[in-house]
């Protein structure tokens, strides 16, 4: 999918990712830290995460798109075409926290004790995964749109 409605559809799905990421993130670190809210919305996170996976993919494919329409690229543009080929992974790893936060309150649910060395370490994991995505979807933004606002895409280059 390259085009949508006559825009490039990295413009569109980028929108998804800047909303998805954090969100996810913070919801995870929350569910982390404190079990009463992970009882409540641990499987909301966990389909975010899974959303957030499925369009990372699609929105860098779409950025593919958009960085192959040009011939010459600036350094800013690369950049942000490197950062965001990172993504996936940071996408992929709040999956993974949402899965552990998933298995950790079927664990309590299902034998009605808590286990506090691994809700410690889901939950120093879901902070660390959490704020790296966070700051790792800022970081690329802040590069797509220093390409976009430096002129990096002329008129002529648009769809």
């Amino acid at each position: 999918m390259t085009v949508i409605n006559g825009l490039p559809a990295h413009v569109l799905f980028v929108h998804f990712l800047v909303v998805l990421v954090p969100l996810t993130a913070l919801l995870e670190i929350v569910c982390g830290l404190w079990p009463a809210v992970r009882s409540r919305l641990v499987w909301l996170v966990l389909v975010l995460a899974v959303v957030t996976t499925a369009l990372t993919p699609i929105t860098t494919n779409a950025g593919e798109w958009l960085y192959d329409r040009q011939r010459e690229h600036s350094p800013i543009l690369v950049k942000h075409a490197d950062l965001g080929g990172w993504m996936i992974y940071f996408s992929a790893a709040l999956l993974v926290v949402a899965i552990l936060l998933a298995a950790l309150h079927i664990a309590a649910t299902r034998s009605g004790t808590r286990r506090p060395v691994a809700a410690v370490l889901v939950a120093v994991l879901a902070l660390g995964v959490g704020i790296a995505s966070m700051i790792q979807v800022y970081r690329v933004g802040d590069a797509g749109a220093r390409s976009v606002w430096s002129g990096e895409l002329t008129t002529s280059d648009k769809p």
